[in-house]
Order: C-alpha cells, then sequence, then structure tokens
C-alpha cells in the first residue's frame, strides 16, 4: 500500500515538476509567445533574435537550476534530519552555507565589491562561495572524527555558523554602504546564477552529491531505528555520518555558491514528503523527498517571476511564506505525527 502511495505521488510530483518546467519557460519579464518559445527549444530560428538568447541563456538554466537545487536541499535536509534525529534540521544547520555566505563576503566587502560588475566578478564570487563552503566542511569532517556523539557534532556545527555569522557582520560593520549592499543583494537567494555554459559542470557536482545521497538509504531507514540498532546490523555508524556530511556538504556548498543561501526548502520539503507518504522509509521517502523539492524550487521561481516587467521578487522573499506554515504544523503537530520513532 505504501509503495502504491509512493509510486501515485512521485507520477504526480512528475507530471506536476513538467508543467511548472513549462511554465518557467513561457513566463518571464519579456512576453515571449509560446510557438516560439517551443520553436526556440526545438531549435529553430524565432522572430526576434532577444527572444533566442532569453530563453537559452536565462529561463532554460534558471528552470533546470531551479529543479537541481530543489532536490539537492531537500535530499540534504532529509539526510540531516534523520542522522541527528531532528525535525528541525537542514543544510545551513552545521554552518556550511554561513561559511560559503563568509566566502562571499570577503570578496564583496573585504575585496572591493565584484557583485554585478561582470564574468570575473562572478566568478570570485562562486568561487569564495566554494572556499568558504568547503573550509567549513572540512572542518565538521575533522570534528566528526573526534566527536562520537551526532548531537554533540549538531551543537558544534551551530557554534560554528554563529562564529561565522559574528565575522560576517563585523565585515558588514566596517564596510562600504555598496559592498554591503550588494552583499544583501546575493543573500536574498537568485536561480539564475548558472549560465547555459556552466549549466553541466553544475549538473554533474549536484549529481554527485545526490548519487551518495540515495547510496545511502540503506544505512539511513536503519538509523531510524538508533545508533545502536544500525551498529547491530553491521553498519558503520562514523562512516556513513561522514559520507553524509560530504554529500550535504556537496551539495549545500554547490546551491549557495550559485545560487545564494536558500532558505526554508531543505527545512520544509522533508516534512511535506512524510505528510504525503505517512512514512519515515527512505526507500520511497528519498525519490518523492527530491521530487517534490524539485516542484516547489520551479514553483518559487515561477513566483519571483510573476510579476513581469515589474521586476524579479527575491527567492528568499517567497520560500519562507511556503516554508514556513508547514514547520509551525509539523511543531503543533510533532506527537501525533511520530517521525523518529
Amino acid at each position: 500500500m505504501k509503495a502504491d502511495r509512493s509510486l501515485i505521488y512521485g507520477i504526480c510530483l512528475a507530471l506536476c515538476i513538467a508543467a511548472l518546467m513549462a511554465a518557467n519557460l513561457l513566463f518571464g519579464s519579456v512576453d515571449i509567445p509560446a510557438e516560439a518559445v517551443w520553436h526556440i527549444l526545438s531549435g529553430g530560428e524565432a522572430e526576434k533574435a532577444g527572444w533566442t538568447y532569453i530563453v537559452w541563456e536565462s529561463r532554460f538554466p534558471q528552470c533546470v537550476t531551479a529543479l537541481l537545487c530543489g532536490a539537492a536541499l531537500s535530499a540534504s535536509g532529509l539526510m540531516l534530519q534523520t542522522v541527528f534525529n531532528n525535525p528541525l534540521a537542514d543544510s545551513s544547520i552545521l554552518g556550511i552555507s554561513s561559511g560559503a555566505s563568509l566566502g562571499v563576503a570577503l570578496v564583496v566587502m573585504a575585496g572591493g565589491g565584484a557583485v554585478g560588475l561582470g564574468l570575473s566578478g562572478f566568478f570570485s564570487v562562486v568561487l569564495g562561495a566554494l572556499v568558504g563552503a568547503a573550509a567549513v566542511l572540512l572542518l565538521i569532517l575533522f570534528l566528526s572524527f573526534l566527536i562520537r556523539d551526532s548531537v554533540m557534532l549538531l551543537i558544534a556545527g551551530i557554534m560554528i555558523g554563529y562564529v561565522v555569522s559574528s565575522v560576517i557582520s563585523l565585515l558588514s560593520f566596517f564596510s562600504a554602504s555598496d559592498n554591503v549592499h550588494s552583499f544583501v543583494v546575493w543573500g536574498l537567494g537568485n536561480f539564475g546564477g548558472v549560465s547555459l555554459d556552466q549549466l553541466p559542470a553544475f549538473s554533474c557536482c549536484v549529481a554527485a552529491g545526490l548519487l551518495i545521497a540515495v547510496l545511502l538509504i540503506k544505512p539511513l531507514n536503519a538509523l531510524l531505528l538508533g545508533t545502536r540498532y544500525a551498529e547491530n546490523l553491521g553498519i558503520n555508524v562514523r562512516r556513513v555520518r561522514n559520507l553524509l556530511l560530504l554529500s550535504t556538504g556537496i551539495l549545500t556548498a554547490v546551491t549557495t555558491a550559485f545560487c545564494g543561501p536558500i532558505a526554508f526548502i531543505g527545512l520544509a520539503v522533508p516534512h511535506i514528503a512524510r505528510l504525503l507518504l505517512g512514512t519515515s522509509n527512505h526507500n520511497s521517502l528519498m525519490p518523492v523527498t527530491l521530487l517534490c523539492g524539485g516542484a516547489l524550487a520551479l514553483f518559487c521561481n515561477l513566483v519571483c517571476v510573476l510579476p513581469g516587467s515589474l521586476g524579479v521578487i527575491p527567492l528568499n522573499a517567497v520560500t519562507p511564506v511556503v516554508g514556513a506554515p508547514v514547520i509551525i504544523y509539523v511543531i503543533i503537530n510533532r506527537r501525533k505525527l511520530q517521525y523518529f520513532n
């Protein structure tokens, strides 16, 4: 019965993703007829050369980026909620996204403000984010060898995030207002940070992180019943935890570097998937979470561009509206839901 439900929801979510991808390709700040969009995607020439550029260089990579980011953040949130037995864990809780933000802050505020100043400025921002996220990830992996208790490791990650946030606050205080504004704009989130040329590399990095997540489905199911039970089944809990941190680090670092720190998707989507399926079995929960995350990210991206010529709404102004009610519902009904046994 559970398998049938997961299959039905999987098919429905796949159809929903297809519809949302079509909507993301059709709607935007520039009005392009549906026939022209289809003709461009089929390899034909549009009536206006600018339409071809908009579809291929803006809407298509933004659409794919939203799909991959939604899946990546959702998978990270699901794994962290399971391994730390905490329904409020997500990809930012270990400080990895804060590390990426620190890298960007150093580039933008300490380095003179490179955001929006051309291709070299964009690459410096992405590089700074990747280096910052990688540094925090390596620190977390090092601590994971010293700290056996997952709860203590979680607390250590939260403390690292606070320290990094403190450094960012100091940089903001001593930086010029224009540089601070550039950093704030980056922090609002945007799925348009990946160009068509960068899309293959971005997709490969996300795919690598998601592959590790899928391979961890069986150990994650064992961890639902506790660390001791998993060890009795012959599972190396420390190795699983390190692989999970590696997967989460890759997914968080890459998505944050290119798209900024995106709130609530990684936190809310695993709960939405559990509410749909009524189970914590990762055999069905993981694929539905990936699909649900992709669908939600595409929906949020579509809402962001709905104003059309009036402008684009910041992504992090939309995601809390969707995610916060889910989290409030989970907090209120946690005893009834019984996600973590």
